[in-house]
């Protein structure tokens, strides 16, 4: 028989000369990966210094080191003047409102999409998330139809709900509604419904199973996607300057008026800087947030939290949820597609005709060129600098820091990006002024956060026992990277990309500071036509907005068909 092995005392030194140089490789490969990881943010954080934080030190130095001297004491009274603590008090208000408002209507229709099957439910899933890239000009024009004084809602009210905090109270849902529905329903459609049919098999009542099994379980998600939805609000433009009138301003719409009506450039710097230090602490409080629900879960298949409505009462409330979001989310957006209809194909067919004459150097049709064009290269970019934050954030443990960092951009006012744009991009080696590529670049930053948040609850979610597996059997940090990861969270990349290009089709803020009068783009195109007096122009306009609404549509569709399973951040 053939002696097996033995173990003599002699033997026992090499036991713990084993553990040291195991450990030490351990450590040695920890810091490997720390370091691999620092590697990886290089590039978008050279991306986000020269792009976002150097166009605000550009505002801040032009505003306030401009000045004939250093007397700050005018500026810090204006601050804590009665009009300026009256403009942060209703952005506050108007936002907390606006969130508290988002998520009474929005959670139940994120219950809908996350338990039941219906026919049409992709389909409305993408039309519930189009209006949250749509430009403000155009949801404007559309809630100034339905909210006008002709308005069968006006008539009926008795009352003309234009410039009203109703308004733009109504306009913020419409635009956050999708945030809720898809970070919640996302989260909702993993949780195992044995829990809550356990706990109604032992008696309990439909509202105690919500109230002390579900509710605490989603309430992670919940107060996530309200901390979004305030920022979204807290920083809101658009639809405070045309819906609101002069009634009422944020901070970001007096930002606007302090920078285009009275060129108060100290005044107007100092806002920004204050919004920005509102913003960081808003963004970290969500970063934060958002690690309690990107966390690695054991996820149960469609066919296992899914089902078709049964009862009478769960017909009722699917219907009811779904005409709320016909009512509030596709009424407006079908009155632009029937109002541009109303001359039959005339205000398409003018959209060919060359605008020499007027505001356009092009023809109109052309800014659809440009924005593809534009949006096609835009998706390119965000998706590597994406990818290669995500990967970083991982790898590193969810560092609430870099979650933070690259969340600013979100809060940020476009007409401040721009102004820095403006200031900063005209001197070499960034002599950018007037240029496709500063164009894309501003909407890569404003794509880039829906970017990583798309793609990092994906790769959170991934077991970490694979990777480590994989390390274990001598795959380096890329092939685990190219034959684990990316396989896994390939459809996340796919949304993140969709997410990038409509993004930027929509992009109108920064782009109508920066744009050239010959290279305009579709939201751009809108704007200039619903500027100008006369039914063909407006009907133009409403031409452009239902080809903006299409290409958002077929985008969307493609989100809901390829977004992986899990919570999503959006």
């Amino acid at each position: 028989m053939k002696p097996g092995p033995t173990w003599s005392y002699d033997d026992a030194p090499l036991k713990p000369r084993f553990r040291s140089q195991g450990g030490k490789q351990g450590s040695d490969g920890a810091r490997g990966r720390s370091v691999a990881a620092y590697a990886l943010l290089v590039v978008p954080f050279v991306f986000l210094l020269i792009f976002y934080f150097y166009p605000l030190v550009g505002i801040a130095r032009a505003s306030l080191l401009g000045l004939d001297h250093l007397d700050l004491a005018p500026l810090m009274a204006r601050l804590i003047s009665p009009g300026i603590l009256r403009v942060i008090r209703f952005t506050f208000w108007q936002a907390l409102l606006s969130t508290v408002l988002t998520l009474v209507l929005a959670l139940p229709g994120a219950y809908v999409f996350a338990r039941y099957r219906f026919p049409g439910k992709q389909m409305i899933q993408a039309l519930v998330t189009v209006p949250f890239v749509l430009p403000a000009v155009v949801v404007a024009a559309a809630f100034n139809t339905v909210l006008g004084p002709t308005s069968g809602l006006s008539r009926w009210l008795g009352v003309d709900l234009r410039y009203t905090l109703a308004a733009i109270l109504i306009a913020h849902v419409f635009y956050n509604y999708a945030v809720v529905v898809r970070m919640v329903r996302g989260f909702w459609s993993t949780l195992d419904p044995y829990l809550e049919e356990a706990a109604r098999t032992l008696g309990a009542s439909p509202w105690r199973v919500f109230w002390e099994i579900t509710l605490p379980l989603l309430l992670p998600v919940v107060v996530t996607a309200g901390a979004l939805v305030f920022i979204f609000c807290f920083t809101s433009f658009g639809v405070v300057l045309i819906l609101g009138g002069p009634r009422f301003a944020t901070l970001e719409v007096e930002i606007y008026r302090q920078t285009i009506n009275f060129a108060n450039l100290p005044l107007a710097a100092a806002l920004s800087l204050m919004q920005i230090l509102f913003t960081l602490v808003m963004t970290s409080v969500y970063a934060r947030l958002q690690r309690h629900i990107s966390r690695p879960l054991e996820l149960k298949p469609q066919w296992a939290t899914e089902r078709s409505p049964r009862t009478p009462l769960e017909i009722g409330f699917l219907a009811v949820n779904i005409l709320v979001m016909v009512v509030l989310l596709a009424l407006p957006l079908l009155t632009l597609v029937i109002r541009s209809f109303g001359a039959g194909l005339q205000y398409y067919a003018t959209l060919f005709e060359d605008s020499r004459q007027g505001v356009f150097y092009v023809p109109p049709l052309a800014a659809v060129g440009n924005s593809l064009k534009i949006a096609l290269m835009t998706t390119g970019l965000a998706l590597a600098l994406g990818l290669m934050t995500s990967l970083a954030t991982y790898r590193r443990g969810s560092s609430w820091l870099i979650d933070a960092l690259f969340m600013l951009p979100l809060g940020t006012s476009a007409v401040t990006l721009g102004l820095g744009y403006l200031l900063t991009m005209d001197r070499p080696p960034l002599a950018l002024r007037g240029t496709v590529a500063l164009i894309m670049f501003a909407h890569t930053l404003v794509a880039l956060p829906f970017v990583v948040r798309s793609i990092l609850p994906s790769l959170q979610s991934i077991q970490p026992n694979l990777r480590e597996a994989a390390a274990l059997l001598g795959a380096s940090p890329v092939r685990v990277l190219a034959e684990v990861e990316l396989p896994i969270a390939w459809r996340a990349l796919a949304v993140g990309a969709v997410f990038a290009f409509t993004i930027s089709m929509g992009e109108f803020g920064a782009t109508s500071m920066i744009a050239r009068p010959e290279m305009p783009t579709i939201p751009v195109a809108i704007y200039r036509f619903l500027s100008r007096p006369g039914s063909l122009n407006y009907g133009q306009a409403l031409a452009m907005s239902t080809i903006l609404m299409v290409v958002c549509v077929v985008g969307f569709v493609a989100i809901e068909r390829l977004r992986p399973p899990g919570p999503q951040a959006f």
